[in-house]
């Protein structure tokens, strides 16, 4: 039974003084507003008119029940246009789950000029390389870099990131250089914790790929952490560009193998659901995939 659509009708009865005037106004039979009235006072356990042939008049409870009817339903309509209007207004908190460095280095710098354009939205940020659950932990979307796996998010690819192998002069210097894939066996390889390809790095020449496992002093679940050590000459180094691009072009690293080019990371938002998408997640991601 739908309380609400009694309710309204009940309340177009008494404020028309007619079961047709009624059904008219919410476009229903006279029947069909009848019996939604009777339907309320059956489930109230009291009468709420008065019905003579002549006209209606509302009982003690009925007043009551009238006046609360009316609070009640302005409530609803009020509730539903906040709802919709976060449809199509972006407004109130956006959860964003962003990569550590990623978001520190590509997406921090165009918070500002979105909060600028939109400015009821309010950012909440957490950096974590891990991959959170955006359902469970309460997150609007996440940032993801890589492979991603199976799963019921909608994926929106905004970016795609190169991957550089590279290593500092002094290591080079001890150690020599790499003159193709296989030859990072006899290397100090310095891992990221949570790549999806774990101890096996990726390298494509034409149409062709070789994958090369890799072991070394040293593993870590941050990109900048294992930059640092790339740079004091720990060993060598598979990072986005993003990470590593302004030290190799300051000379601090060296690109290895570049004729090996590693398979370029995409860049994606992920988000719950593409149906009723509120819109400070749309607009985040558009700005997103305008800007990177």
């Amino acid at each position: 039974m739908d309380i609400l659509a009694c309710m309204k009708t009940f309340v177009a009865v008494v404020e028309t003084e007619s079961f047709t005037a009624a059904g008219m106004r919410l476009d229903l039979s006279k029947a069909v507003a009848s019996k939604y009235v009777a339907i309320l006072e059956d489930h109230l356990g009291t009468r709420l008119l008065n019905r003579t042939t002549r006209r209606l008049s509302l009982t003690e409870s009925g007043s009551v029940y009238y006046e609360r009817c009316v609070q009640i339903l302005a409530d609803v309509e009020e509730a539903e246009q906040a709802a919709a209007q976060l449809t199509t207004v972006p407004r109130g908190t956006l959860k964003v789950a962003l990569p550590v460095s990623y978001g520190t280095i590509r997406i921090a710098p165009l918070l500002t000029s979105y909060m600028q354009q939109h400015p009821d939205v309010h950012l909440d940020i957490a950096l974590a390389d891990r991959r959170v659950d955006l359902i469970e932990e309460g997150f609007d979307l996440a940032i993801r870099i890589g492979a991603l796996p199976e799963s019921g998010l909608v994926a929106r690819r905004l970016a795609t990131e190169r991957i550089v192998l590279c290593a500092a002069p002094a290591y080079l210097a001890r150690h020599g250089k790499p003159m193709q894939p296989a030859d990072l066996a006899m290397h100090a390889c310095l891992n990221y914790s949570y790549a999806s390809t774990g101890d096996e790095w990726t390298f494509v020449t034409g149409k062709m790929q070789e994958h090369v496992r890799i072991g070394g002093p040293m593993r870590a679940n941050n990109g900048d952490m294992l930059r640092v050590a790339a740079l004091a000459g720990a060993g060598v180094i598979w990072q986005p560009q993003f990470i590593v691009g302004d030290d190799i072009a300051a000379g601090r690293l060296v690109e290895l193998l570049p004729d090996f080019a590693p398979a370029e990371l995409g860049v994606h938002a992920l988000y719950p659901s593409r149906k009723h998408l509120s819109a400070k997640v749309r607009t985040f991601v558009d700005h997103l995939a305008v800007s990177l």
